[in-house]
């Protein structure tokens, strides 16, 4: 079996809102990713599924771009995910196929943070009929809870589930260094 790697030309990344792109070159960001060709498998993951992913900040430290996933609302083809696998685990019936922890694990992304959910929103309103499973901290995840965020009435909320819930209107949205 072959592995079928995208090419650059392959994916629509950059063509979302200019002001996610405030200061920053493409040509930068087309250099830098041709020089990461191993990352363009993730990114068509994201775009594959539904998230849309473009560029939203860059690391002068380390050189690297960060794309989070930009749709609208919550990725299409990544809904119906309990958080992870001791969630899922954890139904006694009506087990959906797989996890949003898991599945980031397997598009080689990471599930964004409270924080980076709040820092997405910087950048549009986000997940106004959908809401996205974010990293939980440990703590919250040892009660069995899970975190989620969501835009409603004009605020950003951040709220708790347990994490063997799962919705056809939840779930993930992630992030890459490149």
């Amino acid at each position: 079996m072959t592995s079928c790697r995208p090419t650059l030309g392959a994916l629509t990344l950059g063509t979302g809102r200019a002001s996610r792109h405030k200061g920053l070159v493409w040509a930068n960001v087309q250099a830098r990713l041709e020089a990461r060709l191993d990352k363009l498998w993730s990114l068509a993951e994201m775009e594959r599924t539904g998230g849309e992913p473009d560029v939203v900040g860059h690391d002068k430290k380390t050189g690297e771009y960060l794309f989070f996933d930009c749709s609208i609302e919550t990725p299409k083809g990544r809904v119906s995910v309990c958080y992870d696998r001791e969630g899922l685990e954890s139904r006694k019936e009506h087990r959906p196929k797989t996890t949003a922890m898991e599945m980031a694990a397997s598009m080689e992304i990471e599930l964004l943070t409270e924080e980076e959910y709040q820092d997405l929103q910087e950048f549009g309103e986000f997940d106004r009929k959908t809401s996205s499973w974010v990293k939980t901290p440990a703590g919250i995840r040892k009660f069995g809870g899970a975190l989620y965020g969501e835009r409603r009435y004009g605020r950003v909320f951040v709220g708790h589930n347990g994490a063997q819930s799962y919705y056809a209107a939840r779930g993930f949205r992630g992030w890459l260094r490149v």
